[in-house]
C-alpha cells in the first residue's frame, strides 16, 4: 500500500471520467437524435451532411417553384381557354353575316357584338396576371431589337438562332379604308444577312408581315413606315425563367406570347359587310390557330413541369434518406 498516492483511486477516477464521457456523448446523441452534433464526431461526415441539407432543402423550394410555375401555366390557360371561346362565336357570327340572305343592317347587328367581343379579348389579354405579373402581354416572351424605330419585333420561334437578321427592304401602303399596310419585305439570304437561303414572306395582314423558312424558322414584325437595310437583334431572353432546380442553370424559361387584337390579326376584323364577313372566316381561323399553338406550348410546359415536380420529390427522399444515415442517430 503506498501512502503518498492513491493509485487506485486514480484508476478509478480516470475510468469514471471516461465512463461519463460516453454517457455525455450518448445522452447528447439521445436528445438531439443526431450521431454527429460536432465537427469533431465525423469531420468528413459532417461535411458531406451539411452540403446534403443545402441540397435539401433547395429541392423543397425548387419543388414549390415548379407547383408556382403549373399555377401560372394554368391561370394563362384558363384565359386562353375563354378566348378560344370567344373566337369560336366570331367564326360563328362570321359565317352567319356570309350568308346571302342576311342584309347590310343585319350584319351591322352582328358587328357590334364582335366590336363587343373584340375589346373582351383587349380586356383578358391586359387583366390576366399572377402575383402581380401580366401574363399575356407579351411580357414575357422573347425579345427583339430593330435599327429603325418603325419596325418592331412582334415574335419569333424557339427555332429561330439568336443573332442579327437583315431585312434590305420594307414597303409599306395604305388600304381601300386608309389603313397602314406592308405590301413587301426582302429578307437578306447572304452569308452576311443571317436569314436562311429558303427564307419568304410567307404572310402579310395589315401592318405586320411574317417571314418563314423550312425547320419552323418564323419571324413577325409589324412596320410603321417604308424601311430599308433594317438590322433585326434577335436576343433569345426574355421569358420567365423558373428555378426548379437546386442549382445554378436549373431552371425553365415559360415563353408566353403576346395575345392581342394586333398578334391574331383581328384589330380590323368586321363583319357590317359581305366582303367583311367572308374575310372575316378566315382571319378568325388564322387566330384560333395563334392561340392553339400558345395552348399546345403551354401544355407541353405544364406536363414537363408535372415531371420536374415528381423528380424532385424522389430526389429529395433519397437525398434526405442519405442524410439521415451519416446524421442520425441509431437507437440500438
Amino acid at each position: 500500500m503506498r501512502v503518498g498516492t492513491n493509485i487506485s483511486a486514480l484508476t478509478a477516477n480516470n475510468a469514471l471520467k471516461r465512463t461519463d464521457n460516453a454517457l455525455t456523448k450518448s445522452m447528447e446523441k439521445l436528445s438531439s437524435g443526431l450521431k454527429v452534433n460536432h465537427a469533431k464526431d465525423n469531420p468528413a461526415g459532417i461535411a458531406i451532411a451539411k452540403r446534403m441539407n443545402s441540397q435539401i432543402n433547395g429541392l423543397s423550394i425548387a419543388g414549390d417553384n415548379a407547383a408556382d410555375a403549373i399555377s401560372v401555366i394554368e391561370t394563362a390557360d384558363g384565359a386562353l381557354g375563354e378566348i378560344h371561346a370567344i373566337l369560336q362565336r366570331m367564326n360563328e357570327l362570321s359565317v352567319q353575316a356570309a350568308n346571302g340572305t342576311m342584309t347590310d343592317s343585319d350584319r351591322e347587328t352582328l358587328d357590334n357584338e364582335i366590336k363587343q367581343l373584340k375589346d373582351e379579348i383587349n380586356r383578358i389579354s391586359s387583366t390576366t396576371d399572377f402575383n402581380g405579373k401580366p401574363l399575356l402581354d407579351g411580357t414575357f416572351d422573347l425579345k427583339g431589337y430593330t435599327s429603325d424605330p418603325n419596325v418592331k419585333v412582334a415574335y419569333y420561334s424557339d427555332e429561330v438562332e439568336i443573332g442579327k437578321y437583315i431585312l434590305t427592304n420594307i414597303t409599306t401602303g395604305t388600304d381601300a379604308d386608309g389603313n397602314l399596310i406592308v405590301t413587301g419585305a426582302t429578307p437578306d439570304t447572304s452569308a452576311n444577312g443571317g436569314f436562311p437561303a429558303d427564307a419568304i414572306v410567307s404572310k402579310i395582314a395589315g401592318d405586320m408581315v411574317t417571314i418563314t423558312a423550312s425547320g419552323g424558322f418564323e419571324v413577325t414584325l409589324q412596320a410603321k413606315a417604308d424601311a430599308s437595310d433594317v438590322t433585326l437583334d434577335l436576343t433569345g431572353i426574355g421569358a420567365m425563367r423558373m428555378q426548379i432546380g437546386a442549382n445554378e442553370g436549373q431552371a425553365l424559361a415559360i415563353r408566353i406570347p403576346e395575345v392581342s387584337l394586333r398578334m391574331t390579326g383581328l384589330t380590323d376584323l368586321s363583319i357590317a359587310t359581305k366582303e367583311g364577313a367572308d374575310k372575316a372566316m378566315q382571319s378568325v381561323s388564322d387566330a384560333i390557330n395563334y392561340i392553339s399553338s400558345i395552348r399546345a406550348r403551354l401544355g407541353a410546359y405544364q406536363n414537363r413541369l408535372e415531371s420536374a415536380s415528381e423528380s424532385l420529390d424522389v430526389s429529395e427522399e433519397n437525398m434526405t434518406s442519405s442524410y439521415s444515415r451519416i446524421m442520425d442517430v441509431d437507437m440500438a
